[in-house]
């Protein structure tokens, strides 16, 4: 696969439903996103947990700071996934204090903030330190501003848009913003997974293997749609459980299509590496034949130590609100854990240019 040949445009749920165009991040503000969290700090341990809303600065930059004003080495800091830069961002950060007294609660935020210029919403203790995927998902509040039609057309067309997505789902596609611009981090990492290339820095390279694997998963997703296999199951899939997050093989398809259509479970899209739960039947034929097109093989991805896994393949947004706002429309909605705020908005939008620009509306687990 020449990177000439990295596709990234992908087809929309809502196909036949017109967009709004618009912009995005006229200003941070017009991009709000709030953390849920797996659980509530205790006020007891040897983490501090920090809750911070920013504005111009990246996941990595706060943790930086944070390494710099209180002595501690970056294994000492946790957080729950990497957060846009170019977004009104809260998000909790833990510090690993056990040996090293920072001083009370109070003192720590203050510090922070004078430094960083963030504003700290509380700071408790807590027992364990915060890692990656340690939250339930996202809130967003987000206005997409000089829009193509008239703001009553606009508010029209959303509705509608909102009511289709309700209805069947969307594809649960990676952002744009992984892939970078024209798919140039994914033809980098073409090239780590080919041995074309090496990068010193090992978080780079996760990043880059990590966004071929994603690039992979929205091609299958792309083919499940074009294909007309996203309204349905095919046999062979592997079906995850949206209640509990169990998975299991789809064996009889006739018993599993009704809970399917009920949204009681979805298919799920392969992130491609050796130690992944592999479909069988049409479904692994349909997955096979995306990872044979790429010119990659499964032991690639393990040779680089991206094992694989599975990725809920049909996404749900069950509080999609639409409002009127003075530069266009906000759009308030909760997303799961991973999926990206860029996939829902593009259905609105009908434009991914707008999109590219952001950094991180999902969270990145490498």
């Amino acid at each position: 696969m020449l990177h000439s040949s990295i596709e990234t445009s992908l087809p929309y749920a809502t196909e036949d439903c017109p967009g709004i165009g618009g912009k995005l991040r006229a200003e941070p503000q017009h991009f709000v996103v709030e953390e849920i969290p797996l659980y509530e700090p205790e006020g007891d341990g040897q983490h501090l947990y920090i809750n911070v809303t920013r504005v111009g600065l990246t996941t990595k930059e706060v943790e930086t700071a944070l390494i710099r004003l209180f002595g501690l080495q970056r294994s000492q800091i946790g957080y729950a996934g990497l957060k846009d830069k170019n977004a009104r961002t809260t998000q909790t950060f833990s510090l690993d204090i056990g040996a090293h007294p920072l001083g009370d609660a109070a003192s720590v935020s203050a510090r922070l903030s004078d430094d960083l210029g963030v504003e700290v919403n509380w700071a408790k203790l807590h027992r364990n330190k915060l890692k990656i995927g340690h939250l339930l998902g996202n809130r967003f509040a987000i206005v997409v501003s000089e829009l193509e039609c008239e703001p009553q057309e606009c508010l029209a067309r959303c509705e509608r848009i909102a009511g289709r997505l309700g209805e069947q789902g969307l594809p649960n596609y990676f952002g744009p913003q992984r892939m970078g611009h024209d798919g140039s981090n994914v033809a980098q990492g073409l090239q780590l997974l080919k041995g074309e290339g090496w990068k010193r820095d090992k978080w780079l390279r996760q990043f880059l293997v990590s966004s071929v694997q994603s690039y992979l998963c929205n091609r299958y997703l792309a083919e499940r749609m074009q294909m007309g296999a996203f309204e349905h199951l095919l046999a062979g899939d592997i079906a995850k459980k949206y209640a509990t997050g169990g998975m299991f093989d789809v064996v009889e398809l006739e018993s599993e299509e009704p809970r399917y259509q009920a949204h009681e479970i979805s298919f799920t899209a392969p992130i491609y590496g050796p130690k992944m739960w592999q479909a069988q039947g049409d479904a692994g034929a349909l997955e096979a034949g995306v990872l044979q097109a790429s010119g990659l093989t499964l032991e690639d991805f393990g040779r680089m130590r991206a094992n694989g896994t599975r990725r809920l393949g049909r996404l749900f947004v069950s509080d999609l609100d639409i409002a009127p706002h003075a530069q266009g429309v906000e759009i308030r909605f909760s997303l799961t854990k991973g999926a990206y705020a860029t996939t829902v908005l593009r259905e609105f939008m009908k434009t991914d240019a707008a999109l590219v620009d952001g950094e991180a509306d999902g969270d990145e687990e490498l």
